[in-house]
């Protein structure tokens, strides 16, 4: 049975109170609040039963409101990149705000990470809603959302459900950045990752899918079979990874990553519905942002799994659909389980 208890988190400069969402199981302590629907806290047992904070964040309601690199977030209208903040839609062209060089990125410059959402408490967990004005940050229609945090033992559910008034772009996910070693920790060069994954979308300059869906056998792309982060990363000659892993679209949530830090024994296990998992390994980070308890967070001191539809999707018809219709109901689901080995 998981307890589900609340607190105050703070208060918004503009007015409004952030609360915050104690989940809590016999193995899982997850902390998420109002504000952007973040998961500011996620605590696990690492193999000898000592608990550790394996998220990336901030301590107090300023760090959040403040620009940051959406720690925690869930993201939306649309979360990833749109090119140049264009597209079409029945016959009609809009533009997005520009804010990811000469892109739009997940949601524009008050996207729903920026947003007071509505809790309610739920069976093992809490559903936030919000509604999404017709025009918000560039986007067509009325979009009334559902985000649901739900914990049963190791396992944490996130379901999005959204409905439209009007054809619109539609992409949610989780931008938690996980570091299994504890928050904190220098770098994530001795995890171990899978992605069950044959397929990766090659990005152009601007970090936009060319739009070639790309065989990772043979590449450093191939991480069907357990690699290590820190080996991979030095082979790959890049900034780290921020790519898009083509996966097969499910009814039902499918084992689609896994990452194991031995040291510690915690293994991460991510299933979705979604066609695309983002695995990005922080590597815009610096150094500059101070985190919980002070600490420090550099280059590659955490990764991200973001389940989501693919990049620029709106604008590449060959890719699987995006769009979200009046009278359609978007649902999606991922899971997180948290287990020792």
């Amino acid at each position: 049975m998981t307890s589900v208890t609340t607190s105050v988190f703070g208060n918004l400069p503009g007015g409004g109170t952030v609360e915050t969402f104690h989940l809590e199981s016999d193995c899982v302590k997850a902390e998420i609040i109002s504000f952007g629907c973040i998961i500011t806290r996620l605590q696990t047992k690492d193999r000898d039963g000592n608990f550790s904070d394996i998220v990336l964040g901030f301590d107090d309601l300023n760090g959040y409101t403040d620009k940051h690199p959406y720690f925690g977030s869930v993201i939306g209208r649309v979360a990833n990149r749109i090119a140049k903040g264009k597209f079409t839609v029945d016959g009609q062209d809009f533009q997005l705000p520009i804010n990811n060089g000469p892109n739009s990125i997940h949601g524009g410059l008050k996207g729903f990470d920026k947003v007071l959402w509505t809790p309610e408490v739920t069976e093992n967990g809490v559903r936030f809603s919000y509604t999404s004005a017709d025009g918000e940050e560039g986007y067509p229609g009325e979009l009334k959302v559902w985000v649901t945090y739900t914990l049963r033992g190791g396992e944490l559910t996130l379901h999005y459900k959204a409905q439209t008034s009007k054809t619109t772009p539609m992409n949610l996910t989780n931008h938690s950045y996980f570091n299994l070693a504890g928050q904190g920790t220098v770098n994530i060069y001795d995890h171990e990752i899978t992605i069950d994954a044959e397929h990766y979308l090659p990005v152009d300059e601007t970090m936009i899918p060319t739009g070639e869906v790309a065989a990772v056998q043979g590449t450093f792309f191939d991480l069907r079979k357990p690699v290590n982060l820190g080996n991979q990363m030095a082979k790959l000659q890049e900034n780290g990874y921020d790519h898009n892993f083509c996966l097969s679209v499910t009814q039902k949530p499918k084992l689609c990553a896994r990452v194991y830090h031995k040291p510690s024994g915690r293994v991460l296990s991510v299933s979705t519905t979604q066609p695309g998992v983002q695995f990005y390994t922080a590597n815009f980070l610096d150094g500059s942002l101070k985190g919980k308890g002070g600490a420090v967070y550099p280059k590659h001191s955490a990764f991200c799994l973001e389940t989501q539809a693919w990049p620029d999707a709106v604008n590449k018809p060959q890719f699987p659909n995006s769009l979200l219709h009046s009278g359609e109901e978007y649902n999606e689901t991922t899971l997180f389980n948290f287990s020792v080995q």
